[in-house]
């Protein structure tokens, strides 16, 4: 059980921190070209991932989803400081930043069906090798996609609140936005009476169809 344990921590370590870290920084690179330098300016356009850790959204949250063997896995960084009053056009351009992580995330994913591909043609080298290797690859692409899947969920502050706050109009558009000071107090009530579930689990299906179609895979 520990052997296990440990092994899925080893597996799902790096994919964890390479899907938040290139999450967060994928919405300060997308604002500060849209007229908002407030991320670089703090030194938080780096894929360092000191500079992005969150002692337990990075660490503790992931760590206890693989300990009770979680059927899924995700955790978040310290968000990437935007100030959206800086942004060229700051309700539309707020879109843009907001879909830069989960649009980042599905990137990634596609990346890591390739270099599964890569490895499962990588025949020649030793098992030892391939093995953690292709199980990295496969906790990379389930991460990612669960990762975009999470936070296109339309409430802020996720990713999909702040794109629906984009999208409507006024009065809409600002009722909507005031709800974010509470918006985790939500997620995590829809969190544990699973019907967040009801949301997410299509999305994930269709990210995964979409893999599927796109890379044969």
């Amino acid at each position: 059980m520990i052997a296990e344990t440990i092994r899925d921590i080893a597996i799902w370590a790096l994919p964890v921190l390479a899907a938040i870290v290139f999450h967060e920084v994928a919405h300060g690179w997308v604002a500060n070209h849209l007229g908002d330098p407030t991320a670089a300016r703090m030194g938080r356009l780096t894929l360092n991932p000191l500079s992005h850790i969150d002692p337990f959204g990075t660490v503790l949250l992931p760590l206890l989803l693989i300990v009770v063997r979680s059927p899924f896995v995700f955790g978040y960084a310290k968000p990437v400081p935007v100030n959206f009053y800086n942004l060229n056009h700051p309700k539309r351009d707020m879109i843009w930043v907001a879909l830069a992580g989960p649009g980042t995330n599905i990137l990634l994913a596609v990346a890591s069906v390739y270099f599964l591909r890569f490895v499962d043609f990588a025949g020649g080298s030793p098992a030892f090798i391939l093995v953690p290797l292709a199980l990295m690859a496969q906790s990379s692409v389930n991460i990612n996609v669960m990762l975009a899947a999470f936070n296109l969920f339309p409430v802020p502050p996720l990713d999909g609140g702040r794109v629906l706050v984009g999208l409507l109009p006024e009065p809409y558009s600002s009722t909507l936005a005031r709800i974010e000071p509470y918006g985790f107090l939500i997620i995590i009530l829809l969190l544990m009476t699973h019907t967040l579930d009801i949301f997410i689990s299509p999305i994930v299906h269709v990210l995964f169809q979409l893999l599927r179609a796109l890379l044969v895979w």
